[in-house]
């Protein structure tokens, strides 16, 4: 089955997103929100009381934290010159730069199975592998200490 990501045009659309997928895995989810210059975590220099940036918008960032396992953290980020991105975070293993449209994609591909473990033996190492339709994969450098029973057993 061929899936087609659609637009998420800003991070309220992308939060509804997971919010249905979180129903099609049952899963618990937690949003929080930060909505102001001075509340962003990438706007720190906006100073004392600015809420809004430059341009006069309202920048918001949302953080949507999954139950159960495997540990599933999103922090959608404020548009940055029209282009939005995410921090997914599984089992501790941070994916830097997913685009605000793929995150559904993403979160979909890590609880339905589709995410793994590539193991290699020389030189020794692992990496998180998260494939998404239309032939697009993440893969995310693992430390051999951050691997958790879940990311273990996905070792292939």
């Amino acid at each position: 089955m061929i899936v087609f990501m659609e637009h998420l045009h800003s991070n309220e659309a992308a939060v509804d997103a997971l919010r249905e997928v979180a129903r099609e895995y049952n899963r618990e989810i937690e949003v929080s929100h930060d909505i102001g210059a001075d509340q962003t975590t990438r706007r720190s220099a906006a100073g004392i009381g600015v809420t809004t940036d430059p341009d006069g918008s309202l920048p918001h960032e949302a953080l949507v934290e999954f139950g159960g396992s495997p540990r599933l953290m999103v922090r959608l980020y404020p548009e940055d010159d029209g282009d939005a991105d995410a921090l997914i975070t599984v089992e501790d293993v941070e994916c830097h730069d997913i685009p605000r449209d793929q995150v559904p994609a993403f979160v979909r591909s890590v609880f339905g199975g589709l995410a793994h473990v590539r193991a290699k033996r020389f030189p020794p190492g692992y990496r998180l592998v998260v494939p998404l339709p239309g032939d697009e994969t993440y893969t995310e450098y693992i430390p051999m200490v951050l691997l958790t029973p879940w990311l273990s057993s996905r070792v292939r």
